[in-house]
């Protein structure tokens, strides 16, 4: 019985995404490729053409936190 009631209380508990927090928390470590993204959508702003983009500078970027964010998040999940 007693393990029925720890069933439904933790039903009702709100999960935490452990990825998001940690993204955040490896966010200031990747300020360099964030600025040259940022940069790059400053400077395309204006391309009507659609030619210009910055998807290089942007995969830079979530790249540099996914690294960042691996380590930490496997060692959550164990």
């Amino acid at each position: 019985m007693d393990n029925e009631c720890f069933l439904l209380m933790r039903a009702d508990e709100e999960l935490v995404d452990q990825k998001k927090y940690l993204e955040e928390s490896c966010q200031p470590k990747c300020v360099k490729p964030l600025i040259e993204y940022q940069a790059c959508v400053k400077r395309v702003e204006g391309d009507n053409g659609g030619d210009k983009h910055c998807t290089g500078q942007y995969f830079d970027y979530i790249s540099c936190v996914d690294k960042c964010v691996a380590p930490k998040l496997f060692q959550k999940l164990k």
